[in-house]
C-alpha cells in the first residue's frame, strides 16, 4: 500500500477522533448498558475498551519513545507500508460483519469488575493517540520502527504501527457499538 504521509494522517486522525466522540458518549451510558454481555463468554462495552487499554499502555509509549529516539527527523510525501505491517493492519480493519479473532490471555478483560475509569482512560489514550500523530509528523513513518507487543523481535515501520493500532481500536469499538445497540434493546 502507497499513501501520501498527510492523507495517511489525517485518516488516522479522523478515526481517532471519532473513537474518542465514542468514548466521551459512554460516558452518559449507564452500568447495566455499559456491562451487558450478549452471552457468558462475549465481551461487554467496558471490557472491549479495557482490551484496547491494555493494548494501549504497551504501544503509546513504544511510539512515543520511537518519535522522540528517532533519527530518521525527515518526513516523506508518501507512505509506503511494509508487507507484514500492512499485512496486520489490514488484519484489524473492521469488516461488514466482524469477523471473530482469538484474543492474548494476558489481553482478555472478561468477566473483570470494571467501571467508567475504563472510559476515561480510554479517552486519555485517544487524545495521547491525536498528540503522536502530530509529533509523528517531523519523522519518518518508514524509516521509524517500532516493536510490536507479541515480540521484541519483529520491528514495524511507524506509519504500519499507527495503523494497526487505531485500526484495532476501530474494529473494537464497532464491537461496542454494536453491543450497546443490542442492551438498549434487551
Amino acid at each position: 500500500m502507497k499513501i501520501q504521509t498527510n492523507q495517511l494522517l489525517q485518516e488516522l486522525r479522523t478515526i481517532t477522533g471519532n473513537n474518542l466522540r465514542f468514548g466521551e458518549s459512554l460516558l452518559n451510558q449507564n452500568h447495566k448498558n455499559l456491562n451487558f454481555r450478549k452471552s457468558e463468554e462475549s465481551w461487554s462495552v467496558l471490557e472491549c475498551l479495557e482490551h484496547l487499554n491494555i493494548y494501549g499502555k504497551f504501544y503509546l509509549p513504544e511510539i512515543e519513545n520511537r518519535i522522540e529516539k528517532s533519527k530518521f527527523r525527515e518526513s516523506k510525501s508518501d507512505f509506503k507500508s511494509g508487507i507484514l505491517g500492512n499485512y496486520f493492519a489490514n488484519m484489524m480493519l473492521p469488516k461488514a460483519k466482524l469477523n471473530k479473532m482469538k484474543t492474548l490471555k494476558t489481553t482478555n478483560p472478561i468477566h473483570q469488575q470494571l467501571n467508567k475509569s475504563v472510559i476515561e482512560e480510554f479517552i486519555r489514550q485517544q487524545n495521547d493517540t491525536l498528540e503522536l500523530l502530530e509529533k509523528s509528523k517531523v519523522v519518518n513513518l518508514e524509516k521509524t520502527k517500532t516493536s510490536i507487543s507479541i515480540s521484541k523481535l519483529i520491528r514495524l515501520k511507524l506509519g504500519d504501527t499507527f495503523r494497526f493500532v487505531i485500526y484495532h481500536n476501530l474494529r473494537h469499538i464497532r464491537q461496542a457499538e454494536n453491543i450497546l445497540e443490542i442492551s438498549k434493546i434487551e
